[in-house]
């Protein structure tokens, strides 16, 4: 079952745990630090590989030695990088995440080449070809707010592709943008948070509703500790988080992501398929990065 991914690569630089920033040159131990394939396109394409899945990614990175190894473990991890353009000149996209002890993640983030992602840097034969789409991060990569790009979706979502959406900033500018995706995918996935900025709304039931009218199939907002929502037309329900062992947060809605649509692939109904992304995430929770503590779907699913 061949997924695509479209939009946001990161290298995400994580270390644990961090309760405090050191004065002038002092230097504190900690007990991990690991670099990691992240982002709402790569991120989620490491896990969908994880569940099962064949997976291209595309988008931009770099032409530096950030790009080297993002396509180094991205391969590694058994993602089809060939599609992934690599621009003169420009950056990848990285993050230095110190995780605090009770697995929150503040971050210092360079954008990079995922701003710089258009239409024409999309393989439209794979795309076509695929059987569920992934977009990350549509709310920073600008140029795919193409209307070549909605026809496109528009397209293959006729023919039976499954189409879903994750966001990756909370800047209401850029969140707001993003809502013009909503009425050519099936699914959207913001956080909490990011669905308040999208709609100005009071409440995340609010919120939801009014991403719905937009013109998706469902929207599942992520509450973190609090679970999941789900909104279809069929209505809204709340799908409890598994309780496990925190060590870091980093992924959790990238992986609720790839849990979510590998359900949908196996025939899953939307709120199964949403049980199925929830035990992804309590796995990715339980170590350091965006993949870690997911292993395959077997003993993913084993948590429900």
């Amino acid at each position: 079952m061949t997924v695509a991914t479209v939009g946001v690569h990161i290298v995400d630089i994580l270390a644990r745990p961090i309760d405090h920033i050191p004065e002038g040159q002092d230097t504190v131990l900690v007990d991990q630090i690991r670099i990691t394939a992240a982002g709402a396109a790569a991120g989620t394409a490491v896990d969908l590989v994880k569940l099962g899945n064949d997976v291209v990614t595309m988008g931009a990175v770099g032409d530096d030695e950030l790009a080297d190894f993002l396509l180094m473990v991205l391969a590694k991890r058994g993602v089809d990088t060939s599609c992934l353009v690599r621009r003169a000149g420009e950056r990848t996209a990285a993050s230095i995440l110190p995780i605090r002890p009770d697995g929150g993640r503040p971050s210092f983030h360079v954008p990079g080449a995922n701003l710089t992602v258009t239409y024409a840097d999309l393989d439209t034969g794979v795309l076509r070809g695929a059987r569920a789409i992934h977009l990350g991060g549509m709310d920073v990569t600008f140029g795919l707010g193409d209307p070549a790009f909605f026809a496109l979706l528009d397209e293959v979502r006729a023919a039976g592709t499954i189409v879903t959406m994750d966001l990756l900033s909370e800047m209401p500018d850029l969140l707001g943008m993003a809502r013009a995706f909503l009425p050519h995918v099936d699914y959207v996935l913001p956080n909490e948070s990011q669905a308040l900025l999208m709609t100005g709304a009071a409440d995340v039931d609010t919120a939801a509703a009014t991403l719905l009218a937009d013109g998706p199939r469902g929207v599942l907002v992520t509450l973190g500790e609090e679970g999941s929502l789900v909104v279809t037309a069929e209505g809204a329900e709340r799908v409890p988080a598994i309780k496990t062992d925190v060590s870091d947060t980093t992924g959790c809605g990238d992986a609720y992501c790839a849990g979510f649509l590998t359900g949908l692939l196996h025939g899953q109904d939307v709120l199964t398929a949403a049980r199925w992304g929830t035990a992804a995430a309590a796995r990715v929770a339980t170590g350091l990065g965006s993949d870690a503590g997911l292993m395959d779907l077997e003993s993913t699913l084993s948590l429900l």
